[in-house]
Order: C-alpha cells, then structure tokens, then sequence
C-alpha cells in the first residue's frame, strides 16, 4: 500500500534523475548537438535502470522473480508512483498554458490553430484508412485476425498508453481480450519511436535549415529564459503590489492555487458531460464521454479561470513566468515518468500483426509529415508538424516534447498553437469520442462502411488542409505588402 512517504521518495528520485541527465548531457557532445531535452535523458536512465532492461537481465542470470533486481534497481512503489504520473501531471502542463496570457478572440484562435487542427485530423483519420486497408488486405487473409484490430493503431499511437490501458475493458466486453496487451505493445512502440524519430528529423531539420536558428544572445546560463520572459506593464505590477499588501502567501503557492482551480473547472466541466451522457445516450449502452481525457478540460478551465479573473480586475495576480515554471516542472515529470514507464517486454503473441500495424503507423505519421505538413501549415511548419508527428506515435507528452526540441524558447508559437488544437481535437479523436467508439462501430457495422467513412474524413480534412494554407499564405502576403499604419 502506497504511503505519502512513498510518493515523497518517488519524485525525490525523479530529481536526482534530472541532475544526472543534466550532468550526462554536459560531457556527452552527441546530446547536445541533438538538442536532447535533460528530461529524456533522465527517462532514459530510468528505464534501462528499470524492469524491462535491469530487471529482465536480472532475472535472466537466475535472480528469483521476487527478488529485488528483478524489478530493476527501484522499488515497486516508486515505480508505481511513476506510472500513475504522466496522466495526472500532463493536466497541469495544459491547465496553466492560458494562465496569465491574453485571451484572443475566437477567431484569432481559428487562424492560428486551423492549420495545426487540420494536419492533425489528417494523421488521425489516416490512423484509420490505411490500418483497416492492411488489415482487409492482408491481414484477415493470411492471419484471421479479429477485425477491431484495425483500430489498434489510433488507440495506441494517438491515445498512448493511458488510452490504451482505459480501452482494456471494451475490448473485453467486444470479445476481443488480447486488445488490452496489443494496444499497450503498439503504444510502446509508438512512443519510443516517436522519440527516435522525432530526434533523427530534428537533426535533419537542422542540416537542411527547416528550423529557425537559436539566437547566440540567449543560448546560455540563465538567459536562455528571456525569449519567454513575460514583460508586464508599470500598471500591472501597480495593481499586483496592491493586491498582495495584505496577503501572507508565496506568489508561487497562490499561483499554483489559481492552476488548481483551472484543472478543478476542467474537472466539472468533464464530470457534467459524462452525467449528460448517463441521462442520454448512455442509457442505450453506447459510453463516450468516459475516454475523454481530463487535459483538454483543463485548458478549458484555465481559460475560464483568466477570463474570471479579467473580470473581476483581479488579473494581475496571475503571474505568467511563474505559470511557466509550474508548467515546466509538471512537463518534465511527465516526460521522465512517461519514458521510465514503458513496458519493453509488452508484445503479446501476434508478433507479424504486431509489427505490421507498428509500420504501418510508423511510416504513415512519418511520411505525412515530411510530404504534408509544409503544404498544409503555412509558417514554421516544421516546428508545429513535429508536435503534432510526436503526439501521433506516443502520447501529447511526446509531441510537446519534440516541439521543446526544435523551439526550446518558444519563439514560433508551436506550442500555442498545439495547445489550442486539442480543443478541437482530443474530444473527437486520440482519446476522444470517436477513439472510444471506434471498436465498438467495427463490431456492429463492419470494415468496409469504416474504410468508406474514415478514408473521406481523411480526404476532407486534406482538401481543407491545402485551402486552408492558401488562404492563410495570401493574407499574411497582403499583411507583408500593407504599408505601416501611420500613427
């Protein structure tokens, strides 16, 4: 049974982790010219010190299956700490991403995040045409392979682990209970080579200059903060000083109140769909609203919570660089939990189905993003794309953390963009609603009307993706030939 002095060793850990990354990554010159983030370097270490490296070999010298190495140089509770993390932590990260910012308006919010929208349904969608083809195709023929198989891919490298683990029960409830364990191996796969992948194209990136240079003013010691410094107006820190007079509390710790309440919201708001659901279309046995993700929500609360605050003129007591360092910490705990946590022995018995569906969704995202993300986001494509590659072969940790590979300071508004995508994205796929039902429509209507569906969502969202990026192209040309307004 887990005690707080448990989860206290946990994250102790974890931090000793990260000074070792950090240390690492300052003698090894091949991590710095990949840019590689402390965070993977310190999940890294943690998995190869963990069950499916350390502990497999453990055992495999004769060490008895309960023996201490067995399950790798940490103990059980800390790894059980370390599962349960990135699910929870990754709530913060989005709860405080609008905190302290300006909100724009909904159609400011259109035009920034249409693009990112449109190229991530296209990997999403495509997660399902090209599987239920293989699987038609190929697999059914040569292997008589259930045919919910097919959605396998989506739920695993678009959903991750957490999704993969949540649809465990449907599959069992649709008759097909190897799901669970193919899900969770595919996830696996996902993950580890969205990383991969993400790195080697980051370093292709780089050579053929598809990623903006680093200004050499801010590339060390402390300054490396200032490109996301935010600057705040005399009135602000006027307003803020006044408020705090008579407050006896760490700005932190009240800042870390108003990302709390921010997933609190999120929390309602999720809670309230899902007793909408219980009051309708649940009744005829058919649930969504429970794989919806809590993150997404989170966002939204955070977004309520600086509207409120507007409001009520009490604003400034939201500070954004301390939002930032809340964030930054739950980011990479999210990332060092989530690579210490993958299961490597996780393949389960269908290994040529395995690995088919492993390239087939490999080589999609990949593909895609090399061929369709320039045609599809008109500026920085390579920074936004590769957010959007990295969430679609792991989880949204993955993809974050590629976008912190190319744009460390956040200078192109990928991760903006990104973040706003998911309100128009995580509720209908990766982990959404039709992530969730996805099974469930295989087993009542069949592959064929799935194919037809899925594969003109697909082409929808590609027509749209390459009109969307001419329009956008003409107007940022019309905005770059305008004169200055004279003042």
């Amino acid at each position: 049974m887990l005690s707080l002095i448990n989860v206290l060793f946990a994250f102790i850990t974890l931090a000793i982790l990260i000074l070792a990354g950090r240390f690492i990554k300052q003698k090894i010159k091949l991590f710095q010219k990949l840019y590689l983030p402390e965070s993977i370097i310190a999940g890294a270490i943690a998995l190869l010190l963990g069950p499916g490296v350390v502990g497999s070999i453990a055992v495999a010298l004769g060490v008895p299956a309960d023996g201490y190495l067995a399950g790798g140089v940490f103990p059980e509770t800390t790894r059980t700490v370390w599962t349960q993390s990135p699910g929870v932590f990754i709530n913060i990260v989005f709860a405080a991403l609008f905190l302290g910012e300006t909100i724009p308006k909904p159609k400011e919010i259109w035009r920034k995040t249409s693009p990112q929208v449109a190229f991530g349904q296209t990997l999403a969608w495509g997660q399902y045409a090209l599987p239920i083809l293989v699987t038609l195709l190929i697999l059914i023929p040569l292997f008589d392979v259930d045919p919910i198989i097919a959605s396998l891919v989506e739920i695993s490298f678009e959903g991750g682990h957490g999704t993969a683990a949540g649809m465990a029960e449907t599959f069992n409830r649709l008759d097909f209970p190897e799901g669970g364990d193919l899900a969770l191996g595919l996830a696996t796969v996902g993950i580890v080579t969205g990383v991969i992948a993400g790195t080697v194209l980051a370093d292709w990136g780089r050579r053929n200059n598809y990623i903006q240079e680093i200004p050499t003013e801010v590339t060390s010691g402390d300054a490396q903060f200032q490109p996301t410094a935010h600057l705040e107006s005399d009135r602000v820190l006027s307003r803020r000083a006044q408020l705090m007079r008579n407050l006896l509390i760490d700005p932190l710790s009240l800042n870390f109140g108003f990302t709390a309440l921010a997933v609190l919201i999120g929390w309602i708001i999720l809670e309230l769909l899902r007793l909408l659901e219980f009051f309708t279309w649940g009744k005829t046995g058919f649930e969504l609203a429970g794989a919806i993700p809590l993150f997404p929500m989170a966002l939204i609360g955070g977004i309520i919570v600086q509207l409120i605050m507007k409001k009520l003129d009490l604003d400034s007591l939201i500070i954004r660089n301390l939002q930032e360092r809340i964030a930054g910490v739950a980011l990479d705990l999210v990332v060092v939990t989530a690579l210490a946590s993958i299961k490597l022995q996780v393949l389960g018995a269908n290994l040529p189905v395995f690995l088919s569906l492993s390239l087939v969704g490999i080589i999609w995202n990949i593909v895609a993003f090399v061929y369709l993300a320039p045609k599809i986001l008109p500026s920085y494509w390579f920074e936004r794309g590769i957010g959007d590659m990295g969430q679609s072969m792991g989880v949204t940790a993955t993809g974050i953390l590629l976008i912190k590979m190319v744009d460390p300071h956040n200078r192109t508004g990928a991760f903006e963009s990104f973040a706003y995508k998911q309100l128009f994205f995580e509720p209908i796929v990766g982990g959404g609603l039709f992530t969730a039902a996805a099974p469930t429509l295989i087993r009542q209507f069949g592959l064929i009307p799935m194919l037809i569906s899925t594969s003109g969502l697909l082409a929808f969202w590609l027509i749209f993706g390459f009109w969307n990026y001419k329009v956008i192209k003409r107007e940022m040309m019309a905005e770059a030939d305008s004169p200055n307004p004279v003042s």
